[in-house]
């Protein structure tokens, strides 16, 4: 497994600062949580088992970070991360997944990682063995005349040998050379390449709760007795593809996929987020026949999902995956509803609670100008490939943010992803006539943001502009 790379609370609070403004109480409980995950590892190890994740639960509108900031933490700690929605999920003998399937899939997304990273790390010995295989094609397609003047002296005459091996050595490192330097690259081999066929998809249509780990396992089977999987063909690809194809291959043979296997599930049960956002969506309301209809399966899905919170072991086609030391975030805007509607034993599960903050037209503006993504940064970079030289003056990234925020304040409030809309809105024309436009150098100023931005928000049907 690679070297993970332990931040302290107050570096990963930094970080994260890096990308998302405000949210700073939702940032110290991720930060604290990631830093425990490093400190049980380092207890005696009777006690390792022991000590449980202490599980957030985030609360706030939409738009204001949750999901960011816990995509943002799994990425940081080299962890497995899914986010899933919880309305997604119904009860087991309903129609819709099944809570274990978020495990398995959990799974595979470890297991890709540490695929992943295997390769990185073997990616200059495959290099190396596909420029060898790519070399001996080569001198199989492309005998000098020389060397077949050799093969009829190899048997007469006793220095054969050596001059069919000096031949052999010259006309492979120039062809090394001349590969190099790209003067091969117009030249074609056949090579036999891997194609994965597929077996028998119409069993997609069987796929039901509780039944897609049964799929996962006979797509196996029927690939192992010939029905599907790998299967070898012959394919004439210029030298390029060949040296990236071969590289693929090379890396392949040299990742151990048990040891691959067995570190992602440790890394999984170790280490591995589970997001579950809309965790409001499955809270009991309160007042509206809370016994039937929908909140049927919203208990049923709460109840479903208790025991994966709580620790359990989930069967999966790489082996039982327990679930006691996954860390799981849950997040839901809870306007309709209340933490405490959830089942008792749930909200038992969550035990750190964090509300997140409106955001302010202030902290539209630092969204605008501080996060090493941000949407301005986005925009310039888009424009810059038609060779636009896009700039933003002070008082036009004020206006934006207002005009953002004002939005907000009189229709829907969408947080943060209001911005998306309004930017696009004011760079829809330059964005359009980009690639025709004689002054490459755009300036966007205070009046441009109120020229092109001021008749959506005099108009009383914001919805007609601004979605």
């Amino acid at each position: 497994m690679s070297e993970i790379k332990h931040l302290t609370p107050r570096e990963t609070v930094e970080e994260l600062d890096r990308y998302i403004i405000s949210q700073d109480k939702a940032k110290r409980a991720v930060a604290i949580a990631l830093r425990n995950r490093w400190r049980r590892r380092n207890v005696p190890e009777e006690l390792r088992d022991e000590i449980a994740p202490k599980n957030i639960i985030m609360i706030g509108p939409t738009g204001v970070g949750k999901t960011e900031i816990a995509r943002r933490l799994a990425k940081l700690g080299q962890a497995p991360f899914l986010k899933v929605e919880a309305s997604k999920f119904t009860e087991v003998g309903y129609v819709g997944r099944d809570v274990d399937s978020m495990i398995r899939d959990l799974t595979e997304i470890g297991i890709n990682m540490v695929k992943s990273e295997a390769l990185e790390r073997g990616e200059a010995k495959a290099q190396k063995a596909a420029e060898e295989r790519l070399l001996d094609l080569l001198m199989e397609k492309d005998q000098e005349p020389e060397e077949k003047k050799a093969q009829s002296y190899f048997a007469v005459s006793p220095d054969g040998e050596t001059m069919k091996h000096d031949l052999a050595l010259n006309r492979r490192e120039e062809l090394r050379r001349q590969l190099k330097a790209g003067l091969l690259n117009d030249r074609s081999v056949k090579i036999d390449q891997a194609v994965q066929q597929s077996a028998v998809p119409t069993l997609e249509v069987l796929a039901g709760p509780g039944m897609d780990d049964m799929l996962n396992q006979l797509k196996d089977t029927l690939g192992s007795i010939g029905l599907g999987g790998a299967q070898k063909k012959e394919r004439q690809v210029k030298v390029p593809e060949a040296l990236r194809l071969l590289t693929q291959e090379e890396s392949e043979k040299q990742v151990d996929m048990e040891q691959v296997v067995s570190d992602a599930l440790d890394r999984v049960q170790n280490e591995g987020i589970l997001f579950l956002d809309e965790i409001d969506k499955i809270a009991l309301t309160q007042g509206r026949g809370g016994g039937s209809g929908p909140d049927v399966s919203r208990g049923g899905v709460q109840r479903d999902l208790l025991p994966l919170v709580e620790g359990c072991s989930v069967t999966t086609k790489h082996g039982i995956v327990k679930t006691d030391h996954i860390l799981f975030i849950a997040a839901g805007a809870f306007h309709e509803s209340k933490v405490s509607d959830l089942i008792p034993e749930l909200q038992g599960r969550f035990p750190i609670r964090v509300e997140l903050e409106t955001l302010t037209e202030s902290d539209f503006l630092r969204i605008l100008t501080e996060p090493k993504n941000s949407l301005t940064r986005q925009s310039i970079a888009l424009l810059a490939t038609e060779n636009i030289d896009l700039s933003f003056t002070d008082e036009a990234l004020a206006e934006i943010a207002r005009v953002a925020y004002e939005a907000n304040t009189r229709l829907e409030n969408i947080g943060a992803r209001r911005l998306h809309t309004v930017m696009e809105a004011l760079l829809e024309e330059i964005s359009f006539n980009a690639p025709d436009l004689k002054d490459r150098h755009v300036v966007i100023d205070g009046e441009e943001v109120r020229r092109r931005l001021g008749s959506v928000l005099a108009d009383e049907d914001l919805g007609r502009y601004i979605l």
